[in-house]
């Protein structure tokens, strides 16, 4: 393919996704986001958003202050042209990574545990002109912080209280903070990237019949918190368990990609949303009437008998924050 207006170096579109974050990261070239993201940059993570790559600066050194020996382990990139073509002069990226970190000095998390952490991240993002402009970005904390022996909501009580209680703490991404940014593109309208947006709004329409009709029996998931689980019903138990928590909640498919790549599965990403109440018993427990808004990004892998292989990620502990600060219950 023709990359228009990036470096020639790079030979592909996934070869500069994986390339600029490990030299960012591992190659310690931080100074290098002052060009390759744009002066005026939105990033929306669920726990926070922020703007210019000032803020991107400080915010990659801190987590490697506290974490020096990270690796970001590119395990795919899917992705799309803002129009729909791969020739298009912007482009969509949903980046998914496998991290491995040691817990060496203190931060955001505590006091340094030694532990090794294994986590994933799905980062969305749209670049020209060889610079990153707009970003969405998840981590799984879900699975960061039970690592280092939290619950996700006992953290988010305690970052709340860190960052100076619930009137000055940072304040999750909702429907509300949202930045509306340059990248205006939903997808690439590929047949795959459709059929998972597809199934995933008819399980969140409560069409539960969508899961043995689409996926794989022997289906492989990687879910938030680090949890690994194979077959329908763990599918089912999922799904359910989230919807449940916030069944009378908006659901959005913000934005649907698939490809077909040379010694690839076809593949899609889908990045979507949950707005609404925590108005019922689910995965976040009793019912408490917190408005809340879930961002999630999903990885899907096709095969002969359906869906055979999904990544799905949201922050358990962003969720959480926003029900503590929803409710007053510190």
């Amino acid at each position: 393919m023709t990359m228009q207006g990036f470096d020639p170096k790079w030979k592909d579109f996934p070869d500069y996704i994986i390339g600029i974050t490990k030299e960012i990261w591992e190659d310690r070239q931080i100074h290098s986001l002052m060009d390759l993201y744009s002066a005026d940059i939105p990033v929306r993570s669920p726990g926070s958003v922020v703007v210019g790559n000032e803020s991107v600066i400080a915010a990659t050194m801190a987590t490697l202050s506290e974490f020096p020996d990270r690796q970001l382990l590119g395990e795919d990139v899917i992705w799309c042209g803002e129009n729909g073509n791969d020739d298009d002069a912007a482009l969509l990226s949903s980046h998914r990574i496998l991290s491995t970190a040691t817990h060496a000095k203190p931060g955001i998390y505590g006091e340094p545990s030694g532990e090794k952490l294994r986590y994933r991240i799905i980062a969305d993002c749209a670049a020209k002109n060889n610079q990153i402009y707009d970003e969405w970005l998840i981590r799984d904390q879900g699975a960061i912080v039970r690592q280092l022996g939290w619950d996700p909501k006992e953290y988010a009580a305690d970052l709340i209280e860190k960052e100076g209680g619930p009137e000055y703490c940072v304040k999750p991404l909702t429907a509300d903070n949202d930045i509306d940014g340059p990248y205006k593109g939903t997808g690439n309208n590929n047949q795959w990237g459709n059929k998972y947006a597809d199934m995933i709004s008819r399980i969140m329409s409560a069409e539960m019949s969508a899961i043995p009709a689409d996926y794989d029996r022997a289906c492989a998931m990687e879910l938030p918190g680090g949890i690994s689980r194979t077959g329908h019903e763990a599918a089912d138990e999922f799904w359910m368990g989230l919807r449940a928590s916030f069944p009378n909640a908006e659901f959005t498919v913000h934005h649907a990609l698939g490809r077909e790549d040379p010694l690839m599965p076809p593949r899609a990403a889908v990045r979507w949303s949950l707005h609404g109440k925590h108005d019922g018993w689910g995965a976040f427990g009793a019912p408490t009437d917190a408005d809340v808004y879930v961002l999630g990004i999903s990885h899907a892998e096709y095969g002969p008998y359906g869906l055979r292989r999904e990544w799905v990620l949201y922050d358990e502990a962003a969720i959480w924050k926003q029900i503590i600060l929803g409710t007053g219950e510190l």
